[in-house]
């Protein structure tokens, strides 16, 4: 069983978590600059089992000489994670990457200190294109639909560009659906966040709409600590049922347990012979989540949750024969029952319903449910590897207080199977963002 570790490497700063934090504000020396690229370097290298399974090593070492270059005197924190989040789509993981310490609590501060953002919520489209989804925070816009022309009297394409430019990700389908989800964070932090904004909206004049800036929370960062609008599930009629997983990194696993144990219950004594366990939006988290939550109730054989590991050992193990620094390699031959009663396991159709934010646990969870044939895969795909890195560490650069994420492991899916590369659906279901109940519909009506 996996958990994160988080491993601080340089000095901890106690005004990190400050909201005045003194880097904020600093303007920092060139040197300073190149020591935190230093740091970057120094930190990945003594972390990642293996760099070049996301990047070819020559351009990751040719970006940070890049950035050495081009350090210079007067920037603040902001301007050098601009700088240095040029790495993240290069490195293509969404474990490896540059970015803030506490991004969520920033922007809680920026916003109790009467500071705006963005004001929609908004799609980016793989043809780059930005699309309305609602106000800020969720709530109904009447511009949901409408693609955005211009913003700010830039071309809302060029705008896009910059935007994920420096967005982390396996691929250009998982950064643009991240992007969509912070376009709001992204935006602020490489065009400011002014008090109002104009924008030319598709179809319309080409005469800018003036509109204030949102001091509303943004949709992602709300209902993170509600059970009920992360965990949700529905006996539906004709014999269906939908469970909606959105994350694996819920704090009271004994919750999770007690729900998911429930809900097969539920199905039992109905009968249930189709369900749909949705994990479009799961991110991930601790893999025990699923391996005592899910696959017990579904599994009607012994099963592996990977086949080979990778790691990079980060401190000395003598009972293991293990020292820090070494990269060790091997099978993992353990292999796991189904655990419960058979009263409870589901022995109806099941489909996981994967899309472009599905990643890291939530992936082995589906490669399992794949690789095992214990049901179907459908979705969006071509968004995330199905070989995933893990054990993220937490890399702290010491003068601008940004911070580096990077694996320590790199998992095999349960088969041994170089391929399919990607996270690839059985079916095909598209999902459409204004609408996202429209992949279930679609599911259920086969």
């Amino acid at each position: 069983m996996l958990r994160r570790l988080y491993v601080f490497v340089g000095t901890v700063l106690a005004a990190l978590y400050c909201a005045t934090a003194p880097w904020a504000a600093e303007r920092l020396t060139a040197g300073q600059v190149r020591a935190d690229v230093d740091a970057l370097a120094t930190g990945v290298a003594a972390i990642h089992p293996g760099i070049s399974h996301s990047v070819d090593p020559v351009r990751f070492a040719q970006a940070l000489k890049a950035l050495r270059h081009r350090a210079r005197d007067g920037l603040d924190r902001d301007a050098v994670w601009r700088e240095l989040a040029t790495l993240n789509p290069l490195l293509a993981d969404g474990h490896l990457f540059v970015g803030y310490a506490d991004w969520r609590g920033d922007t809680l501060r920026h916003l109790e200190s009467g500071g705006t953002l963005f004001p929609f919520e908004v799609t980016v489209g793989a043809d780059g294109r930005v699309r309305i989804v609602s106000e800020l925070g969720g709530s109904h816009s009447a511009h949901a639909g409408v693609h955005l022309q211009s913003i700010n009297g830039h071309p809302a394409s060029e705008v896009t560009r910059a935007l994920l430019a420096r967005v982390h990700g396996d691929s250009p389908t998982f950064r643009a659906d991240l992007l969509s989800r912070r376009w709001w964070f992204y935006f602020w932090k490489v065009y400011g966040a002014p008090d109002a904004f104009e924008f030319v909206l598709d179809g319309s004049s080409r005469t800018p709409q003036r509109m204030a800036g949102s001091r509303t929370r943004p949709a992602t960062m709300t209902g993170t600590e509600d059970f009920g609008r992360q965990f949700a599930f529905d006996l539906l009629p004709d014999g269906a049922a939908v469970m909606t997983v959105q994350t694996f990194a819920w704090h009271d696993a004994e919750a999770f347990f007690a729900f998911t144990r429930r809900a097969f219950g539920q199905m039992s004594a109905a009968r249930t012979r189709l369900l749909v366990i949705d994990v479009r939006r799961n991110g991930g988290g601790d893999d025990a989540l699923w391996l005592n939550g899910l696959l017990p109730y579904i599994a009607d054989r012994p099963y592996r949750w990977a086949s080979r590991y990778t790691k990079r050992v980060l401190r000395d193990h003598p009972a293991r024969q293990e020292k820090a620094g070494e990269v060790l390699s091997g099978d993992i031959d353990t292999w796991t029952s189904p655990l419960v009663d058979d009263s409870l396991r589901f022995a109806g159709k099941l489909v996981v319903l994967v899309g472009a934010g599905t990643y890291s646990s939530a992936v082995l969870f589906a490669n399992t449910v794949q690789d095992f044939r214990f049901g179907t895969l459908a979705g969006e795909g071509s968004s995330a590897r199905s070989t995933q890195t893990g054990g993220i560490q937490k890399i702290e650069l010491p003068n601008t207080g940004l911070v580096v994420w990077s694996p320590r492991f790199i998992l095999e899916r349960p088969s041994g199977l170089r391929s399919p590369v990607w996270l690839t659906p059985d079916v095909h279901v598209a999902d459409d963002p204004l609408d996202p109940n429209a992949a279930v519909r679609a599911l259920l009506a086969r």
